[in-house]
């Protein structure tokens, strides 16, 4: 695969209890294919709790094969994301305990692209407005900004580990 066909992404590891920290790098490293040594460091927004970014560079469609990794450990806070690249959609995925996984695909500069099908399928299904919003919000993933945001903020400055796949 040459440099132009892979993609490039990132990986937040918002929260995670110490001791699962091992974990998540071979979760991200079977992903990747490589070993992932990541800068671990407090996270101010969950004392106890550790912070960690990997920037990659893999196939299209490692964020996904990432999300599912790291999905093993519910009680982690994560986002993975993936560039556009020629013929692919970006992707963003979100994590947050209590609310799950969120996929959703990403334009070029960043937002989240909601399909026509989709649009019809919520106006058919939607009766009142109020209804409608909230399911736009789901569409976007707005339940799980909410519950990022603090963490985001908290890594402000943070170290990211570049990650490449071989091969």
């Amino acid at each position: 695969m040459s440099a132009r066909e892979l993609s490039r992404g990132v990986v937040y590891v918002h929260s995670s209890p110490a001791a699962v920290c091992p974990h998540v790098e071979w979760a991200i490293s079977g992903a990747l294919g490589q070993r992932a040594e990541m800068e671990w460091t407090a996270q101010p927004a969950a004392p106890g709790q550790l912070r960690a970014e990997c920037a990659w560079r893999a196939a299209p469609g490692t964020a996904g094969a990432l999300a599912n990794a790291l999905k093993a450990w519910p009680m982690v806070r994560f986002e993975v994301t993936e560039e556009p690249s020629p013929g692919v959609d970006g992707e963003r995925f979100c994590h947050a305990p209590g609310l799950g996984l969120w996929h959703g695909r990403t334009s070029a500069n960043g937002d989240i692209i909601v399909a026509e099908n989709q649009l019809r399928a919520l106006a058919e299904n939607s009766r009142a407005g109020e209804q409608f919003a909230h399911k736009i919000d789901e569409l976007l993933g707005a339940s799980w900004d909410e519950a990022l945001e603090p963490f985001r903020h908290a890594g402000d400055g943070a170290t990211v580990t570049w990650l490449h796949q071989v091969g």
